[in-house]
């Protein structure tokens, strides 16, 4: 099998697995009883915290465990928006994530005025467009790091210094850049940050939200105030241990794969009559790469099935919309038309893939959308 949908999920490490199965065999204490095991637990989860923070360039107590991008997403947006508004209005691009512009619309039927921030043919987030859109009452703006999808990389730290010239807090989803690129809150400018760690190579089922200390926001999990009372519920020690470990690790030499990435979209673009390349051409993730093929009558998912039974994984963009009849929001925000949106396919990968794999899944995809 050769697998290229780490956008989607990444397997998990040896190194991660490693890291965790001490805290899941004998060192099982749950950190907040007072006992030995407890204690082992407790200092494993500070030790944790305390790595996780280091490569975010932050203090440990503004790193909160969660259980993914998904809930850390829905904890930035409703509890900053929630905990000492401005005003109600938020700020959104329209290629986020669900997981932020369904939190956004929910926000919306609470009363809050939600602008949505067109963008470009690349996918990106014009600052300009940004600086229009902050209002007196603006009382957060998220905007992602870098897409899922195309594989877009935002100006974040210029995002970032207009909505703070202004006051605003400014959330990024950075699960996709997580291993990729330079995560320092300290130069970004950012007031709160999302992580997941299965795109990192951890178990499924644990994330990371960071906010700026001085940002007050309400939490949405309550129960025995565990992690300061900012996210109730007993840890999972080994998941935060492991997200620690992965997020050092991270996925490798990024210009290598840069490399490899391009020397893949010039054959594919070569061999493929048709494939467009979707996303910024050289502001992406170094690992991701996607098309519409536009000179084809089948969906994007029907040359999945195709390359799936040769053995090449891939999808047609987000794994939260998979099986959808619906084009990819991202899209046909960038400007595509529906037809050509449903003809997307993504292929995502770490430096394990080398360039004779990519070779292949080129050469096979050619195969398989004219043949």
């Amino acid at each position: 099998m050769i697998y290229l949908d780490h956008a989607a999920t990444s397997p998990v490490r040896r190194e991660v697995l490693e890291a965790m199965w001490p805290y899941l065999t004998r060192d099982f204490g749950n950190p907040a009883s007072h006992h030995e095991p407890g204690a082992v637990a407790r200092q494993a989860l500070d030790d944790a915290r305390r790595r996780v923070a280091g490569v975010l360039g932050a203090r440990a107590g503004e790193v909160t465990f969660c259980s993914g991008g998904t809930e850390s997403d829905n904890t930035a947006i409703k509890g900053i928006a929630l905990a000492a508004p401005r005003g109600r209005h938020v700020v959104v691009s329209a290629v986020e994530h669900p997981a932020v512009l369904e939190s956004a619309e929910w926000l919306g039927r609470l009363g809050f005025d939600v602008t949505v921030l067109p963008v470009d043919r690349n996918g990106t987030v014009a600052p300009q467009t940004l600086a229009d859109a902050l209002r007196d009452d603006t009382t957060l703006v998220s905007i992602q790091h870098a897409n899922n999808e195309v594989g877009t990389i935002q100006p974040i730290a210029a995002l970032a210094t207009l909505a703070a010239e202004r006051g605003v807090p400014f959330h990024t989803d950075a699960v996709q850049a997580a291993g990729w690129l330079d995560l320092d809150v300290s130069t970004s400018g950012v007031t709160a940050l999302s992580l997941s760690g299965h795109k990192l190579g951890t178990p499924k089922g644990v994330g990371v939200l960071w906010v700026q200390r001085r940002q007050p926001w309400e939490p949405l999990v309550h129960g025995g105030g565990q992690q300061d009372g900012r996210r109730s519920g007993t840890e999972d020690v080994a998941g935060a241990v492991g997200l620690a470990t992965a997020l050092e690790l991270g996925h490798g030499d990024p210009q290598v794969v840069t490399e490899r990435r391009d020397r893949f979209v010039g054959l594919v673009e070569r061999l493929v009559p048709g494939a467009k390349l979707t996303g910024h051409r050289t502001h992406r993730l170094p690992g991701h790469v996607s098309f519409v093929l536009t000179r084809t009558p089948r969906s994007g998912e029907s040359i999945l099935v195709d390359l799936d039974a040769r053995g090449i994984v891939s999808s047609s963009g987000s794994a939260c919309a998979a099986g959808s009849d619906e084009p990819s929001h991202v899209l046909t925000a960038m400007g595509y038309d529906r037809e050509t949106a449903q003809t997307a396919v993504r292929f995502t990968f770490d430096d394990s893939v080398d360039d004779a794999t990519l070779e292949q899944v080129a050469r096979e995809l050619a195969q398989v959308t004219t043949g």
